[in-house]
């Protein structure tokens, strides 16, 4: 049951459709409104709709730059975390702000979590629109509780018993390279942090690495206790490829050399029907809206999943992670 929760004064809110929470949209209610300022001043309200609704969308005020994006999430979620351990390539913009995935435009990106591919994760993530494409380009969004429950019984429980197992090789020339993904070319610093962080690591010939980490396929929100969908299986896995890059690396690589896959905890395969089925109940929760210059967009990022759709034109869209 959702709380009514009174909106501060100088600011009104509304939902982008009337049928659809996801997500809220705040705007100035009338003369410019400092977003910085108001928004370090009402923390307590905005976490409170943030955990009602999953995402907050902040349109029309007046932001400018990375370094104003920088100061507006320290305001609500004080110190941002450097993004290690990643899986798609980005560049720092500046100090902890990072290009949003940086894959080819005519590609689109799957809804999903950040980092839910591991055992550490940001429980904020911070997006701001700089530059709109000319078309497309918009970020889809889910509502992670209704996502769980939507999942077929059999598919769920049987992910839930078994867990996921995710492997990666780096050095292959494709995929991104250990020093990318874990920010160093120091071999002892990597080993270290996979031994904090429960990964299990291999070195394959002089600069070659083999990684693989059990985790969680759901989990419970800390603070709702709402069961929540939270892996990247059907991002991972080997069926998600298109066909003939899937029937190359087959065709280059043994199974277990791949340069990303995901399986069962035990190390058997994951029948690509059911990747598909859990694919149909992402897309059938998918919530899209358009950016518009300047908009910031702010979700929890265990209760709702994120995407990206193709675009044309030049897009820039940066992220903060808390």
């Amino acid at each position: 049951m959702k709380i009514r929760v009174p909106v501060p004064e100088f600011v009104r809110s509304e939902y982008l459709r009337p049928e659809c929470s996801l997500p809220l949209v705040i705007k100035p209610a009338g003369a410019a409104v400092d977003l910085i300022a108001w928004a370090r001043a009402n923390r307590e309200f905005l976490e409170t709709r943030l955990l009602q609704e999953g995402a907050v969308l902040f349109r029309d005020f007046d932001l400018h730059t990375a370094e104003e994006f920088e100061r507006l999430i320290e305001a609500v979620s004080g110190k941002l975390l450097d993004y290690s351990y990643r899986s798609t390539p980005r560049t720092a913009v500046s100090g902890h702000i990072y290009t949003s995935t940086e894959y080819p435009a005519h590609q689109s990106i799957p809804l999903h979590n950040e980092n839910s591919y591991s055992h550490q994760w940001p429980t904020k993530v911070w997006f701001f629109s700089m530059q709109v494409a000319t078309e497309g380009g918009e970020t889809p969004l889910a509502d992670s509780r209704k996502i769980y429950p939507l999942i077929p019984s059999e598919i769920r429980e049987c992910f839930e018993r078994k867990g996921l197992m995710y492997v990666r090789n780096y050095g292959t020339g494709l995929d991104l390279s250990w020093q990318d993904v874990f920010q160093t070319t120091g071999k002892l610093e990597v080993e270290a942090y996979c031994r904090t962080s429960g990964i299990d690591f291999e070195w394959l010939g002089e600069d070659q690495l083999r990684t693989r980490q059990c985790c969680q396929v759901s989990a419970r929100h800390p603070q709702t206790g709402e069961m929540v969908w939270f892996n990247q299986a059907h991002l991972f896995h080997i069926s998600r490829l298109p066909g003939e890059v899937r029937e190359c690396l087959l065709a280059t690589f043994a199974a277990e050399d791949l340069p990303r896959n995901v399986y069962f905890a035990d190390g058997s395969d994951i029948d690509p029907e059911m990747v598909d089925e859990i694919l149909k109940v992402y897309e059938q929760q998918a919530v899209a809206f358009g950016w518009l210059a300047a908009d910031v967009l702010l979700i929890d990022n265990m209760l709702t999943a994120h995407g990206r759709n193709p675009f044309r034109g030049k897009r820039k869209v940066v992220v903060g992670m808390s």
